[in-house]
């Protein structure tokens, strides 16, 4: 009896130290799950803007909200420009990239070891010291250094990246070291209140000037905003001051609720403000905050590209209106290729949701759990059909690298000119083929020529774009083509299947 106690006695004590030592490995290698608590989404104000506009109002927002806001400083041994290239200081802006704004004059290389500093904004939204700040603020950053407002005597604390978005510009840094006092934290609002003409405040870090506060107003809601390869955001349009070092601070409403993280700015090829300024909407990113705690962003994908219903083109089409997006092409093996979805398709529903436009439609898709089957409804041939589609997963990076594969060339003597859409086309050579590298067995109408400013300029058509198809009927060479373009008439437009990087793209072309 009194070596079954003793056995039993043992038996437990390993049970319980096998617990212990269990529950310190889940937390090493952060397979604990987090609590509730903790992946939460904050709590948001939705109530309506009231009450007068006073001669403190300002002056108030900044004394409540400003303790919550902090300045990072950030070093990297990366390319000397990853922070610059966006918001720092004499380099080009996010917009000079994407939209060819004037460049800055070309700077020398800089050492691939050289440890470059940056400088941006953030504000804490929990007083266990986590912050929010931009991705590109902290991307790639070796050492996180964060200050502290009030704290004059040089004083900064370590900080790591817990999860990082490049879809909202949004990153979630935690302190690792703690001040001897408890931290402040933001209030969220709901930038789904917000519109065009209402006031708004700015705090953040510009050309390094701690703790600056602007005011302006919303200029414009929605604006399509490029994030990435082909994908863009609905950002908040503000003429509050922002200039390099604001990236990552606060705009705030008139009760110092936090509406949008201050993203970039239009700079007309100067360093400062000139009154365009760009902020993330903060309900995006407060809906992925629990992702971002957890250091994994799941998003969908569906495996097309593309495109705005053309002006010009709704009747061809067989639409009632321009709602609805057009597709562009279709991943070789993706959930739209499963599905049957074929290019020149336009979706005009999503999981039982009418469709206004691509980025709605992008919005739906990447916000639908991977796995899920959802109804999709589109436009074939001026016939309404559904199809059932199962949402993968995206991999951003994947993606990008695919969509940045370099178009081919075309060349060889040209064989049928269009009338009216501005192109050249030819005929598919061995050695064309070769060169584009091309199936062998590959036929279309080779795009020769593209006539600047032209119809096919305008649709996007390229230099070693194959045609394959016009309208409804397939061509395997340039007469076949030409013959087809010439039924289009005057002031019509023809619908292409075009064969671009291995894949079929749809592109409408009108006719002058």
């Amino acid at each position: 009896m009194a070596n079954r106690k003793i056995t039993f006695f043992y038996a437990l004590l390993i049970a319980i130290a096998s617990l212990a030592v269990g529950m310190v490995v889940a937390s090493r290698f952060g397979m604990s799950a987090p609590s509730a608590a903790q992946t939460a989404a904050p709590p948001m104000n939705s109530a309506p803007l009231t009450g007068p506009l006073t001669a403190t109002t300002f002056r108030d927002i900044a004394k409540a909200v400003s303790p919550a806001v902090v300045n990072i400083r950030t070093e990297s041994r990366q390319r000397a420009q990853d922070l610059t290239d966006f918001f720092g200081g004499g380099g080009g802006d996010l917009f000079e990239r994407f939209f060819g704004q004037p460049q800055p004059r070309q700077q020398p290389q800089t050492p691939r070891e050289q440890i470059v500093q940056a400088a941006g904004t953030g504000f804490i939204i929990d007083k266990a010291g986590f912050i929010l700040t931009n991705n590109h603020v902290v991307e790639g950053a070796t050492r996180i250094r964060v200050a502290l407002y009030g704290e004059d005597d040089g004083q900064e604390y370590d900080a790591r990246v817990v999860g990082r978005d490049p879809l909202t510009d949004s990153a979630l840094i935690e302190l690792t070291e703690k001040p001897d006092h408890t931290l402040p934290e933001v209030k969220f609002g709901d930038s789904g209140q917000v519109f065009p003409g209402d006031w708004v405040v700015a705090i953040g870090n510009p050309f390094g000037l701690s703790h600056t506060v602007t005011v302006g107003v919303i200029s414009a809601i929605e604006r399509s905003f490029p994030v990435a390869e082909s994908r863009y955001a609905q950002v908040l349009q503000t003429d509050a001051a922002i200039n390099p070092g604001n990236s990552g601070g606060p705009l705030l409403n008139l009760r110092g609720e936090v509406v949008g993280i201050n993203t970039a700015i239009i700079s007309e090829g100067r360093p400062g403000n000139v009154g365009v300024g760009f902020a993330m909407p903060i309900n995006v990113v407060r809906e992925l905050l629990p992702q971002l705690r957890v250091g994994k962003i799941t998003r969908g994908r569906i495996g097309v590209g593309i495109g705005p219903v053309p002006t010009d083109a709704v009747d061809e089409f067989g639409l009632k209106d321009r709602n609805g997006a057009v597709v562009l092409n279709i991943a070789p093996g993706g959930a739209a290729a499963k599905a049957g979805i074929e290019p020149g398709d336009v979706i005009i529903a999503y999981n039982g949701k009418a469709i206004r436009n691509r980025d709605e439609l992008v919005a739906m898709v990447t916000a639908t759990k991977p796995g899920t089957t959802v109804p999709v409804r589109l436009v074939r041939d001026r016939q309404e059909r559904n199809v059932n589609v199962t949402v993968e997963e995206l991999d951003l990076e994947a993606e990008t690298t695919s969509q940045r594969a370099a178009n081919g060339g075309g060349g060889g003597e040209p064989q049928e000119t269009t009338t009216g859409f501005g192109i050249t086309l030819g005929n598919i050579t061995p050695e064309l083929a070769q060169r584009l590298r091309l199936n062998r067995n590959t036929t279309g109408a080779l795009v020769m020529g593209v006539e600047p400013g032209s119809p096919a300029a305008r649709a996007g058509l390229a230099e070693g774009d194959v045609i394959v198809r016009v309208g409804r009927e397939s061509v395997s060479n340039a007469t076949e083509a030409s013959r087809e373009l010439g039924r289009v008439p005057s002031g019509g437009t023809a619908f292409l299947r075009v064969l671009r990087n291995g894949q079929e793209t749809f592109v409408s072309v009108a006719k002058e």
